[in-house]
């Protein structure tokens, strides 16, 4: 998996990195934890104001369009193929400032993607006709993080 984090200006002198895809070690790592059954990805995804479709032209609509927008356009393309491949959306809401949390931080959209397995989550992400439509992903968010959950039993 490509590593495609960019610096990007956050306070004079400071530059915060953004995250976009994940890279090849973290794509290495989740294999390497030997996760068994069910797996769940917590995404926080940060828009951008206007999408931005310079990396899929055909991808583009006639009028620009807000990262909101783009990004329902992937949701709506991306779940029958997640579907197909047993998984399901469990969960996708609008954000807003953290109660507790960075100031400075904000995360625009928070989605809860459920897969039967990490093997059944890296299928889904390596299939073609999905990865067809990724480009609505990458014109919508500015920022994002994905980190994979595995639930735990609760002592009462």
């Amino acid at each position: 998996m490509p590593k495609t984090s960019r610096p990007m200006p956050c306070e004079p002198g400071e530059a915060m990195r953004t995250y976009l895809e994940p890279s090849w070690e973290a794509g290495r790592d989740l294999v390497r934890r030997n996760l068994s059954g069910e797996v769940v990805m917590l995404n926080l995804l940060r828009l951008r104001p206007v999408a931005d479709y310079a990396a899929t032209p055909e991808l583009a609509p006639d009028q620009p369009i807000s990262g909101a927008e783009a990004f329902d356009r992937y949701v709506a393309h991306t779940r029958p193929h997640l579907e197909a491949s047993g998984g399901a959306l469990l969960f996708l809401a609008e954000g807003g400032p953290h109660l507790i949390g960075p100031e400075t931080e904000r995360w625009d959209r928070v989605m809860l993607v459920r897969q039967k397995s990490v093997q059944d989550f890296i299928a889904f992400a390596s299939n073609p006709d999905y990865l067809a439509g990724i480009g609505h992903r990458t014109a919508a968010v500015e920022d994002s993080r994905l980190l994979p959950l595995v639930s735990r039993s609760v002592e009462a």
